[in-house]
């Protein structure tokens, strides 16, 4: 990867929908690591911090929501797209929480490709694909 390329880690448990984004990230010309759980992707930014996370915040394990907190703590530079398809359900974290948490954008599941791409050229300050 050139270091011009934004870094984004994807956190997302469930592996259709993590190779999705991850393809859709790349065929933005975007650098994609991909990681299966907040505790792999805690791991991830210990030792090399990305420009963008997007974290599914219902995770088995430690989910997006301690992934938020933990992130701003460790990296607070870091922005954070929150994702869920549970955001206007009632159950579990919302939107408004996930963005209190520090979330700097949250996409309901499901979000069209170009929703995630205008999020991510506006908090990278970059052109949208």
């Amino acid at each position: 990867m050139n270091m011009t390329t934004p870094d984004i880690l994807v956190i997302e448990d469930d592996p259709i929908m993590r190779e999705a984004l991850a393809d859709w990230l790349q065929a933005a010309g975007y650098g994609v690591r991909t990681v299966p759980d907040g505790s792999a992707g805690l791991a991830a930014v210990q030792f090399a911090p990305p420009r963008l996370v997007v974290t599914d915040i219902h995770m088995p394990g430690i989910n997006g929501a301690t992934v938020i907190s933990e992130l701003k703590q460790r990296c607070p530079e870091v922005a954070v797209i929150a994702i869920s398809g549970l955001f206007d359900s009632g159950r579990g974290l919302g939107a408004e929480a996930a963005l209190a948490l520090g979330a700097a954008r949250v996409l309901a599941k499901p979000f069209k490709r170009t929703e995630l791409l205008s999020a991510l050229a506006e908090l990278l300050g970059r052109p949208a694909p």
